[in-house]
């Protein structure tokens, strides 16, 4: 009996120094919450051409909840060396929400952090992130707005890395699948938001290692074939909101419900069609030549080309009416600069622009 209770206080020793960050004790999880007044919001959109695929009532205003966490993530992932250390000072602690318990005084590398931030959903890792990126919140808020704009997000406007109601914090369906489908192609993004489980080691005020458990909340993650993100999030203003994506051959898709009640089952329904009724055609390679121009005064020609390949999500429809068609001057005049953009490429389908590309100027013809 004595060895018995000897290796039961050993086992107990042994984790001692082990915090499994899931769910705190007046924290609900997202089948709990119950559904906000107003309209859903979805879109699915390919992340490669970031082309919509479905989409209903996408570009109208929503508070994105946690779903921020996505745009927070990417500005960190952009500005700084990930695994550079934090410190948390006791500004960090104690934020309202869902957390991952950080105190005054610790050290996290910003990886740890942003783990903590898109597998917890920690608003207190979130208010971390910002005020190490960029020293305050206020300024975070800047370069999350700007990078917004990057991803093509013009519809939007951030004034917090954690989704937390304010009026003057809002979004739409479309732009966060921008923002995600901008975030996805980052490799470092893409690992994160996969992840199911992850132990990070971190310091306390001491100095001592310690270990952080932290399980993903996303169940689409285990419930949904081929899923690899992105995001959770909820506030009594926004309603269930869920950012997911999937691939599958190669085709990538991002779904973005918001004020959706089950929300894991509309992502699926979203994503299940996408996959069902599209496929990826590639329309035009990169670095091939698509066309050639006059050179004024000159018999040789100068030839233009994209820099991308242009691969689109197709129905079978689609494919059938398909066109390509090109914009660009008749001819140039002299000095020609290597890769200015002098006209389009313009891809139609059942008579619809559905996506266009630049067309770059590259070496003249000899």
């Amino acid at each position: 009996m004595k060895l018995l209770l000897k290796l039961f206080i050993a086992f107990i020793m042994m984790f001692a120094n082990i915090g499994a960050v899931g769910i705190g004790r007046n924290e609900r999880t997202a089948d709990d919450i119950p559904a906000a007044a107003g309209v859903s919001s979805f879109v699915s959109m390919d992340v490669y051409s970031k082309r919509t695929l479905f989409e209903e009532n996408g570009s109208a205003k929503r508070y994105p909840a946690s779903l921020t966490k996505t745009l927070t993530a990417i500005c960190a992932i952009e500005n700084k060396d990930i695994d550079s250390e934090v410190v948390t000072d006791k500004s960090v602690c104690g934020i309202e929400g869902s957390s991952i318990y950080l105190k005054e005084g610790e050290t996290y590398t910003l990886k740890a952090l942003l783990y903590g931030l898109m597998l917890r959903s920690g608003n207190d890792a979130a208010t971390a992130v910002a005020k190490y990126v960029s020293g305050s919140v206020e300024n975070f808020a800047d370069l999350m707005n700007k990078t917004a704009l990057k991803a093509g997000a013009k519809n939007s406007n951030f004034t917090n890395p954690h989704g937390l109601h304010d009026e003057n914090h809002y979004s739409t369906a479309y732009d966060m699948a921008l923002i995600s489908a901008y975030a996805l192609k980052n490799e470092t993004f893409a690992e994160i938001v996969k992840t199911k489980s992850v132990r990070v080691t971190y310091k306390d005020p001491s100095g001592e290692e310690k270990v952080k458990v932290f399980i993903n909340k996303n169940k689409m993650l285990s419930m949904y074939d081929g899923a690899d993100g992105v995001k959770t999030g909820f506030t009594k203003n926004s309603g269930r909101c869920l950012i997911s994506s999937a691939t599958r051959g190669g085709f990538s898709v991002v779904t973005v419900v918001l004020n959706t009640y089950d929300m894991w089952k509309k992502s699926k329904e979203l994503l299940d069609s996408s996959f069902n009724n599209y496929e990826r055609v590639t329309v035009a390679k990169a670095d091939e030549m698509v066309a050639f121009t006059d050179i004024e005064g000159e018999t040789e020609k100068c030839g233009l080309y994209i820099k991308n390949d242009v691969i689109l999500p197709l129905t079978k429809e689609e494919k059938k009416s398909l066109k390509v068609e090109k914009e660009y001057p008749s001819s140039l005049k002299r000095p020609i600069k290597k890769d200015e953009p002098v006209g389009k490429i313009k891809i139609y389908a059942s008579n619809k622009l559905i996506f266009e590309e630049k067309i770059y100027t590259i070496i003249e013809k000899k």
